[in-house]
């Protein structure tokens, strides 16, 4: 990741409140919660969630899930190169256009890619990203979020807006009560922190629930190894543990190990207790156990 940009450009009109039921009337579009579609109209916001994600010039962003543009606009003042991968063929359509119109000279940098960012892959980029800076939609957050960092090792840096429940498990320590997969999965890829809060009123439509930021900054040398293979094994022992949560690991594991016996023998040949619950372990204890296998 490139240092960050600590001018104000301000090339770009922000999208309002009114502006975005303009555009959304315009353009036909009526929110739809299968698709998690809540859309930013405060300017203070999207500059802020651009100015925690600490990206600069150099920078080509990632971001998920356009939408109308808000964040995209805050984006394209920052940073000379962004990929707005959309799943909704109608925003996919308009995006360029608004960016068009209401930052002409920013236009150039924008890239559009129809997809669905649970399957997307490096190939379909038509870019090396840099960095992830999306509101997520909520309803697949954490898996959007995963696979990204799976898919895309480039990804130095994310800082992505989720619902402020989900938000709170990712950056979640080892022995808290929300600590769990997404914790331990989202800290195989890198350091995870929540990095502010955002309400419901600068969103339309007006969602149910709180925001939050999370930030990952990916291992710059990654303590274990990275691959795809190594990467399931780690999982596989994860979701074993945490699926029967209030279990010890001796009795949690025995159907990922073969049996009761031989999941205590992996353990605590992993220097783990086998009396010990999947909640108090971090990632580093997951990867070493996962080698035992």
């Amino acid at each position: 990741m490139s240092e960050p940009d600590t001018s104000v450009r301000g090339s770009a009109a922000l999208l309002g409140p009114a502006e975005v039921r303009t555009l959304a009337e315009r353009f036909g579009v009526r929110p739809t919660k299968q698709l998690g579609q809540n859309f930013v109209h405060d300017g203070n916001t999207v500059r802020r969630i651009v100015a925690a994600a600490g990206v600069g010039r150099a920078d080509t962003v990632l971001e998920v899930g356009p939408g109308l543009g808000s964040l995209t606009l805050a984006l394209l003042d920052v940073v000379d190169s962004v990929v707005a991968v959309e799943i909704d063929p109608v925003l996919a359509r308009h995006l360029p256009v608004t960016v068009a119109d209401r930052a002409p000279e920013l236009a150039d940098r924008l890239r559009v890619v129809e997809a669905d960012a649970l399957r997307v892959a490096a190939a379909d980029l038509p870019a090396v990203p840099t960095a992830l800076v999306a509101n997520l939609p909520y309803n697949v957050a954490v898996p959007v979020l995963l696979h990204l960092l799976a898919e895309l090792p480039s990804l130095m840096t994310s800082l992505v807006m989720v619902q402020a429940e989900v938000a709170d498990r990712l950056a979640a320590e080892p022995g808290g009560r929300v600590y769990g997969v997404p914790s331990v999965k989202a800290g195989f890829f890198g350091t995870v922190r929540r990095a502010g809060a955002v309400g419901t009123q600068v969103f339309w439509p007006v969602p149910r629930v709180e925001s939050g930021l999370v930030r990952v900054e990916r291992y710059a040398e990654p303590p274990w190894p990275t691959d795809e293979e190594h990467r399931r094994r780690v999982f596989a022992v994860v979701d074993a543990a945490f699926a029967q949560r209030r279990k010890t690991l001796r009795a949690a594991l025995a159907g990922w190990a073969g049996s009761a016996p031989e999941a205590e023998r992996r353990l605590i040949a992993a220097g783990i207790a086998p009396t010990a619950r999947g909640e108090t372990l971090d990632t580093a204890a997951y990867v070493r156990l996962a080698a035992q296998a």
